[in-house]
């Protein structure tokens, strides 16, 4: 059965993005270490030892992720092409006009995160759902979905932004771990869910 995860970058503070959606100075680490890993789409990081071991993983196990729209439309639908290299599945109220387009690897589901979880699921097989986006993670954690919470740390406090952990109803939400890989500018941190609400 496929293991549901979070994985974004977040400053120590909490925030995964500035408030005007950029992730500025929380993505430094892709290109502060010289070790090459090539991405799904094509792309290449240079980052340190310890972040390749974190980015080689994802890329090798993952099998759906699940964004929302905002996330989808700030990012132009990322030209139509699988930022993981996988089949994507998009939360949204509507689909967007121009799509779906039958070159791309995205589904839009209407009927909320549950549906999306459990066709994405069902696409991973034994391998990993990333769930990005705070909205999506949010809701996520609050119908139970998340397996395991993973953060890139970044020692950074931004003051303000769009927050990682807000609008959850049913804090607290116990973790297990973590499990640590040190990166440089950057600590990967990897917990099991253990409970909500408790």
């Amino acid at each position: 059965m496929a293991t549901v995860i979070t994985d974004l970058s977040m400053s120590l503070d909490g925030f995964v993005a500035f408030p005007s959606d950029e992730a500025g100075l929380l993505f430094d680490w892709y290109s502060n270490g010289d070790v090459a890993v090539a991405a799904p789409d094509g792309m290449t990081f240079h980052v340190s030892e310890g972040s390749a071991r974190h980015l080689r993983d994802l890329h090798a196990n993952v099998g759906a992720a699940i964004v929302g729209r905002r996330l989808f439309d700030f990012t132009g639908g990322w030209g139509g092409v699988s930022p993981l290299g996988c089949p994507v599945f998009v939360v949204s109220h509507t689909v967007p006009e121009g799509w779906p387009r039958a070159d791309a690897p995205f589904t839009f589901v209407t009927d909320g995160v549950e549906s999306a979880v459990a066709q994405a699921k069902a696409t991973a097989g034994e391998g990993l759902v990333e769930v990005s986006g705070p909205n999506i993670i949010q809701q996520c954690l609050n119908a139970g979905l998340i397996d395991e919470v993973r953060v890139s740390l970044v020692p950074v406090l931004l003051g303000e932004g769009v927050p990682m952990f807000a609008n959850l109803k049913n804090a607290p939400v116990e973790l297990e771990g973590p499990r640590v890989i040190e990166g440089t500018g950057v600590t990967h941190l990897y917990y099991r869910v253990r409970s909500a609400g408790g």
